[in-house]
């Protein structure tokens, strides 16, 4: 699976609900550490997921604290890193279509 073929359904779904293709770029490179030109390049040069991931700078430490369903599946409890990965940024996503505030969404408020 290539990000360039997932992030558009990333915009799509998030523009539905009223939010800003900016702000599923802010929470792809919260999670992965890509700035905005890293980001394009992998798009543009269509990396699968593995690479995406693998190239990434940085995975946000906090992204331990992603928690919940995803596919009727517990993002906490799937043990292929890759996988978990991928289910860490669709839960993001998710989160920030259902109208989280992108605090809660980026897991910087202290409650949790």
């Amino acid at each position: 699976m290539k990000i360039s073929g997932v992030y558009p359904l990333y915009i799509q779904k998030a523009l539905r609900k009223g939010r800003t293709k900016a702000e599923v770029d802010t929470i792809i490179q919260w999670l992965t550490g890509y700035d905005e030109q890293g980001l394009q390049s992998q798009i543009n040069r269509e990396a699968d997921f593995e690479t995406f991931f693998a190239e990434a700078p940085q995975i946000n430490p906090n992204a331990s604290k992603i928690t919940g369903v995803i596919c009727g599946v517990r993002v906490e409890e799937i043990e292929d890193p890759l996988m978990q990965k991928i289910r860490w940024l669709d839960k993001l996503v998710d989160e920030l279509a259902k109208g989280k505030p992108m605090e809660k969404v980026l897991r910087s408020m202290q409650s949790l």
